[in-house]
């Protein structure tokens, strides 16, 4: 039986994107997918294609952006941020772990103030009194938090470039686009497999910092070689390239987001009705629609309910060390049938209490 993987990453894949990757690592133009030249003319369509379809699902098309897929992760891209951008000062959001990574970051190339933190209750909510100064370089934060759960709901009105890590829900809902300066994301969240990260960037930030980049962490010149700079991950970006198919032959982020917003209202529905389960997050409003994150009221119902959860064949369902409890990661390709399945073992634990 596929078990139903709420994962928090890698995430769970289209089981089509699936069986066209598995076909390519066989045969992908009489060579396996893993074996092909990154400079050959089937990986260059590929790259090419893989490009277009993110700006185009983000609605940047001709408007002054350029796609990336590089190496390193989400964790990279902390560093490069700052290395591009940072001249004097940055302003930061810290609402989790990978933010308070990028803050530490930064810290290393200029001057740095967060402008509201969440640390002090454990990332339980999203800081909304805060003012972004006028004089600094950039605004840094984060969409979505997968450890926690929380996930900002409207993209914050600043008079500076905005600087996004949208790793955990890029492709998964609609924004505007255009008003982001710099967007980037792990793959492994809603787009591949881990070994790629996305990097929308708009190309007249660039240029701007007195310091000297060191070629491999230079978004210029990324750009200008098509990012093929170095050797690309080709398989992740490949598996990408389908996932980015599969999302826009079935009506692209309109069609996901209604989809996701169905099964975080199942989810949470359960966890507010249910007497046996509380969630983590403060405000209800501040909720992640790809990780709900929440716990037993009574610990001594953790191993039945566990067994329940292995029973009905629910993967990845514990929550990160630092929260305890569970989370649901319900990335594009989870299923409706698989969050129901997660509903029932709730309500059945509920049942049998």
């Amino acid at each position: 039986m596929l078990k139903y993987n709420f994962s928090a990453g890698p995430c769970v894949l289209p089981q089509e994107v699936l069986k066209k990757a598995a076909d390519a690592v066989l045969n992908f133009n009489d060579l396996s997918i893993l074996e092909i030249s990154h400079r050959s003319k089937d990986f260059i369509g590929v790259m090419d294609k893989a490009q277009a379809l993110a700006l185009e699902h983000l609605g940047l098309t001709g408007k002054g952006y350029s796609a990336l897929y590089l190496g390193g992760g989400a964790s990279m891209q902390f560093l490069m941020v700052a290395y591009n951008l940072l001249e004097k000062k940055a302003a930061y959001l810290n609402t989790g772990t990978w933010s308070d990574k990028a803050i530490k970051e930064a810290r290393l190339f200029g001057e740095v103030q967060v402008v509201a933190s969440s640390k002090e209750s454990n990332y339980n909510y999203i800081p909304k009194d805060y003012t972004v100064p006028d004089d600094v370089d950039y605004f840094h934060f984060q969409t979505n938090n997968t450890i926690f759960g929380t996930q900002l709901q409207n993209t914050p009105d600043v008079n500076v470039p905005l600087i996004c890590d949208m790793s955990s829900d890029i492709m998964s809902r609609q924004r505007d686009f255009e008003k982001y300066d710099l967007i980037y994301a792990g793959a492994q969240k809603n787009m591949g497999p881990a070994g790629a990260t996305l990097v929308i960037v708009k190309d007249e930030i660039l240029g701007k910092v007195s310091r000297q980049i060191p070629s491999m962490l230079n978004y210029k010149v990324h750009i200008e070689k098509e990012s093929m700079f170095n050797t690309p991950p080709v398989f992740p970006i490949y598996a990408t390239m389908l996932t980015l198919e599969w999302l826009k032959d079935n009506g692209g982020i309109d069609w996901i987001e209604k989809i996701n917003n169905q099964k975080a209202d199942m989810v949470y529905g359960e966890i507010d009705r249910n007497p046996l389960f509380t969630g983590f997050v403060k405000d209800k409003e501040d909720r992640s629609k790809m990780n709900a994150t929440f716990s037993l009221h009574d610990e001594s119902l953790t191993e039945r309910f566990n067994a329940m959860v292995k029973e009905a064949g629910i993967n990845g369902l514990n929550g990160h060390r630092s929260v305890g409890g569970y989370r649901a990661s319900m990335y594009n390709a989870l299923s409706v049938e698989s969050v129901q399945t997660l509903v029932d073992t709730m309500k059945e634990l509920e049942r049998t209490a």
